[in-house]
């Protein structure tokens, strides 16, 4: 498989490692290489069997538009775009592309996020009040994260409304992602936490996507088919 990874960031780069260990033929663009998504003209775009996003918020969405408009098949990683999701989801259906977006390509927070639903529906009306913390590095430029947003989701999704969700965000050294549900009683708490050690986890699931994406049309939430990789 052709992959061609946007962002040469510290998970970019793993991305990008990870791919060439599974056999991959890699080709990496950087900010200054792809200024306004300018390197990635049609017959560009057409090189590579997949491309897989990890920039900035920024960049995603001219780059989402210029690879999505070829048919492309494309991986976005990058969080804090999606507000744009709808006009996203359009272009794919119009020019028969295939996007997989997530918030989180580890497997684990993925669990995570269907023990999250499960509490939701199970303490809605036993009188808890629910909380999440999200702490990450200085760097991350998207606050709260796309993966406490996406938790705060899950709560909400299974206690089908009645509960909502408060965020709180940090940004501290480097630290790679803590994510920290909380439902607290009146006699006890109950605490779901994700840590991330290595973003490897991160870059594994993405080139993984990549993979379960190359012969698919269509728009995809990892959420949604993690279980089939």
């Amino acid at each position: 498989m052709r992959v061609l990874v946007l962002g040469v960031g510290k998970t970019g780069k793993l991305v990008a490692q990870v791919a060439a260990e599974r056999g991959h033929s890699v080709h990496v663009l950087d900010a200054k290489e792809n200024k306004d998504a300018a390197a990635l003209t049609p017959p560009f775009v057409a090189g590579f069997d997949v491309v897989i996003d990890f920039t900035t918020p920024e960049a995603v969405v001219p780059n989402m538009r210029a690879c999505l408009a070829t048919g492309a098949r494309m991986v976005v990683g990058t969080t804090g775009w999606y507000d744009r999701l709808h006009d996203m989801k359009a272009l794919v259906e119009r020019r028969g592309a295939g996007l997989l977006y997530g918030t989180n390509f580890s497997i684990g927070v993925q669990v995570m996020l269907q023990v999250a639903r499960q509490m939701g529906a199970a303490l809605k009306d036993a009188g808890y009040t629910f909380a999440i913390e999200e702490t990450h590095h200085v760097s991350k430029l998207d606050a709260p994260s796309g993966t406490a947003i996406s938790l705060g989701k899950a709560v909400e999704r299974g206690a089908n409304g009645a509960i909502s969700v408060p965020i709180e965000s940090r940004r501290e050294g480097d630290v790679m992602g803590l994510h920290v549900l909380t439902a607290t009683g009146d006699a006890d708490r109950l605490t779901l936490t994700h840590e991330t050690f290595s973003r490897r986890a991160l870059a594994e699931g993405a080139v993984r996507a990549a993979e379960w994406l190359e012969r698919r049309r269509g728009s995809f939430d990892f959420s949604e088919v993690f279980g089939e990789l």
